[in-house]
């Protein structure tokens, strides 16, 4: 297996993120259901269909493809071993054999020429080491007039869901450096849709579109607000921004993010705002 984004590879295979999505998938798949929706209203996928899912993680999406485009096959790949044991196991267990999982980098993995007619992604792409590398061997397995449609996170100042916990941690402990930055590969990678463009333009993908599509959320994926209070705690900012402080810095925090979502929460749980943009492009 020929992996050129080594940094990614590390953290999603032996990193605490990759531990967090595996202990949380349901949670995760119900927090993303509005963008799943959105992905697959947008690709009108249909019977006999053969769609990659890039950055597919522990495999909700394509899952979720497979059932639209049996007997067609969804194949869904991703750097992280662990996510995908959970995929597979996922699949079996829905008894979607046309649910197939490849561990690679979508940068340089050989796909085959022209053997997908779509190309889907729920917040995989932003991840890409080199991403018009990745987006033009990603086209080249995809058949002429194919399409490509992926969500990605808009800017942090769009996203009510990280700023409301956010500001109640940076009351007590500071934000990690470079949160929300749209340097280099990372959630913001693709904020700004003018750098989306020409990266894709540059790929030799073509009739690029790109839409803000804003949605309320889910916040841990329902529950009580205690139940999303941790998984924030055990989430990437709030394990990043608690790391090294001490036990009552801690409870203060924590107690802080509290008492800011139980102005969101109802009896399904705590709802905040997401925006993310769809972008769509052809072959």
């Amino acid at each position: 297996m020929s992996i050129a984004n080594t940094d990614q590879a590390e953290r999603w295979n032996s990193g605490e993120d990759r531990a967090h999505w595996i202990d949380n998938q349901a949670r995760y798949d119900r927090i993303h259901e509005p963008f799943t929706a959105l992905i697959l209203q947008a690709a009108a996928l249909r019977s006999g269909g053969q769609v990659l899912d890039v950055g597919c993680g522990c495999g909700g999406t394509t899952l979720a493809a497979a059932r639209l485009i049996a007997p067609g096959q969804a194949v869904g790949i991703d750097l992280s071993g662990p996510m995908l044991a959970r995929a597979r196991a996922d699949a079996e267990a829905a008894g979607l054999g046309n649910a197939v999982f490849q561990q690679g980098d979508a940068q340089v993995h050989p796909f085959g020429p022209a053997r997908f007619d779509t190309v889907i992604s729920r917040f995989g792409t932003m991840f890409f080491a080199d991403p018009v590398a990745a987006f033009a061997n990603v086209r080249s397995a995809v058949r002429p007039g194919g399409r490509l449609i992926f969500v990605c996170w808009q800017p942090l100042a769009a996203n009510q869901w990280l700023l409301v916990p956010g500001a109640a941690l940076a009351e007590h402990v500071p934000p990690p450096p470079g949160f929300g930055s749209g340097d280099g590969p990372g959630m913001f990678a693709f904020a700004d849709p003018d750098r989306v463009r020409p990266i894709l333009a540059a790929a030799g993908w073509r009739d690029i579109e790109i839409t803000s599509e804003p949605r309320s959320i889910l916040v841990g994926g329902g529950g009580s607000v205690d139940d999303a209070v941790e998984f924030l705690r055990t989430g990437s900012m709030g394990r990043m921004m608690l790391a090294g402080a001490d036990a009552d810095t801690v409870d203060r925090a924590v107690a802080s993010v509290r008492a800011a979502l139980t102005p969101y929460a109802d009896a399904e749980g705590v709802h905040l705002d997401a925006g993310v943009w769809l972008v769509q492009a052809a072959a």
